[in-house]
C-alpha cells in the first residue's frame, strides 16, 4: 500500500520514501509514499526522477494498481533492493501547470452547471491546455463568450480551494458531488476526496489543484465543438 501524499499537499515537490516492492520486467517499483500523481480523471501523470543508492533514475510514468503506486524507471541503471531508501523530486514546472489546468477545468465545470445546468459528460488535459463535454443542445458564439467571461470573473474573484477525505457514506450526502454524466466512482472505495472552490464548486475529484483560484491565470475559449444532439465540446487554454 502507497500512502498518497499528493492527496493533502500538492504542493509537495521532494519527499522520502522506502522501496516495498519491485517489478523487474517493467523497471516498475512501488514506494511505500509518494508525492507522484499517477494520473486518472483526465489529468496525466506526473514525471520527476528518484534517487536511490546514490543512482538517479527518471521516473517516466506511473500507474496506479489497487492500493499502490508503481513508479516506472527509466535508464538501464540496475534496479534498487527492496527496502532501499529512495528520494523523490517532481518535475515541478510540469506538476504546476496540471494544477492550474485541472483547476481551471473545475472552475469552467462549476459556472455551467451553475448558470446552465449541464452535465458534464468527458474530459481530457495537458499542461495549459484541455477540454470538457457537456450536456448542451446548441452552442453559439455568443454563449462562449459569456462563459468566457464568467470563469475569468471566478479567476480574479480569488475564491479558496479546500481538499476533504471524507467517509463514502457521507461524502453522498453532498448534493450533486458528482457532476459527470456517469458516476465514475468504484463501489468498493471507502473514502471520497473532494475538492471544493469556495463559493463556487464541490464535486468528487482525484487530481491535484491550486490554493486559490487567482493562481489560475487567464482562461481562454480556444474553440467549441458538436460532439452529438446534446453533447458540445469546449476547447480552453491557460495563459
Amino acid at each position: 500500500m502507497t500512502d498518497l501524499l499528493y492527496q493533502t499537499d500538492s504542493y509537495l515537490q521532494e519527499f522520502d520514501a522506502s522501496v516495498v516492492a519491485i517489478e523487474a520486467e517493467t523497471r516498475a517499483i512501488v514506494l511505500d509514499r509518494t508525492a507522484f500523481y499517477p494520473g486518472g480523471g483526465g489529468q496525466p501523470c506526473d514525471t520527476g526522477r528518484l534517487t536511490i543508492g546514490g543512482v538517479t533514475y527518471p521516473v517516466e510514468r506511473l500507474k496506479k494498481q489497487g492500493d499502490s503506486v508503481n513508479h516506472f524507471l527509466g535508464g538501464d541503471a540496475p534496479l534498487p533492493a527492496i527496502r532501499a531508501a529512495a528520494h523523490g523530486q517532481l518535475d515541478w514546472e510540469h506538476r504546476y501547470q496540471l494544477m492550474r489546468t485541472h483547476t481551471a477545468m473545475h472552475i469552467l465545470c462549476g459556472v455551467i452547471f451553475r448558470d446552465y445546468s449541464a452535465s458534464v459528460t468527458g474530459g481530457d488535459m495537458q499542461p495549459l491546455k484541455g477540454r470538457m463535454d457537456f450536456e448542451f443542445e446548441t452552442m453559439r458564439a455568443e454563449l462562449i463568450h459569456a462563459i468566457e467571461t464568467a470563469v475569468n470573473r471566478e479567476v480574479q474573484n480569488a475564491r479558496e480551494i479546500r481538499v476533504n477525505i471524507l467517509p463514502r457514506a457521507e461524502a453522498f450526502k453532498i448534493p450533486d458531488l458528482i457532476r459527470t454524466k456517469i458516476n465514475l466512482l468504484p463501489e468498493g472505495i471507502a473514502q471520497v476526496r473532494t475538492v471544493e472552490i469556495v463559493g463556487l464548486d464541490l464535486q468528487a475529484d482525484g487530481g491535484t489543484h491550486v490554493k486559490n483560484t487567482s493562481e489560475v491565470g487567464h482562461i481562454r475559449v480556444v474553440d467549441y465543438k458538436s460532439k452529438g444532439a446534446i453533447n458540445k465540446r469546449i476547447y480552453v487554454e491557460v495563459e
